[in-house]
């Protein structure tokens, strides 16, 4: 990837401002170069690997996209989370291993909607105004809270992905609860039995099941974007 020079003089370049980090670099990008490319000259300037990157533009970047099709304009800020690979493996060896528990026990137990905790709330039926979903299809997140749904006590909650701050809100009538992402340890969810295009969602805000937030009705279509958005792309690798 060229570094904006006389190589790219004859195409149309557009100015970022790459923040990772606390740093911030500003740099001239050619618009027709896809988020791929963008994220090899962001290893370039930051010794991150394209593979620990979470790129973020109104949401996650698309890879396979160029700038100009996910409409990058001058001046545009671009978000990357993610830390060298000696930290994400002291960080994240606890949260696979956590993970690995929670599959073990899922595979144990009854489907999570059969259980009495969650059946108190299915049983209410479908919100009246929660987000239409699309099944077999995944999207990125969209750009408006996803609204609609309830908590565990069958209160109505909304989720809030404030991206450039790297944070979930989760907010309900009494109040908003701000989480860092990088404080949710784990993300799980199944399909609703019968309404399978929707389903309940669980953050694990602590060591334990516990400290799970429960929230139920999930469009299917943002099941994978919101587990990707929190926990990192880097968590597959």
């Amino acid at each position: 990837v060229s570094n904006g020079g006389d190589a790219e003089s004859g195409r149309e370049l557009v100015e970022l401002k790459v923040i990772w980090n606390k740093n911030k670099y500003d740099v001239k990008f050619c618009l027709d170069s896809t988020g791929a490319e963008l994220k090899q000259k962001i290893h370039s300037l930051t010794g991150l690997p394209p593979a620990m990157q979470k790129v973020m533009f109104k949401g996650l970047l698309p890879e396979e996209k160029t700038l100009r099709e996910i409409k990058v304009t001058n001046g545009a800020k671009i978000m990357v989370v993610g830390s060298t690979i000696n930290d994400v493996l002291a960080v994240n060896t606890p949260k696979e291993a956590a993970q690995q528990e929670v599959k073990a026990e899922e595979n144990k137990k009854e489907p999570l909607c059969r259980q009495k905790q969650h059946r108190k709330v299915l049983d209410k039926g479908k919100p009246d105004d929660v987000m239409p979903s699309v099944k077999g299809v995944q999207e990125r997140l969209p750009t408006v809270p996803l609204s609609g749904m309830y908590n565990k006590s069958g209160g109505k909650v909304r989720l809030t992905f404030k991206l450039e701050q790297d944070q979930l809100w989760i907010g309900t009538k009494e109040r908003t609860e701000k989480l860092p992402m990088g404080s949710i340890k784990n993300v799980v969810s199944e399909p609703i039995e019968g309404h399978e295009d929707y389903h309940m969602m669980a953050f694990q805000l602590g060591p334990t099941e516990a400290s799970y937030y429960w929230v139920y009705w999930v469009p299917t279509q943002y099941v994978d974007a919101i587990k990707d958005t929190v926990l990192g792309k880097w968590q597959y690798f």
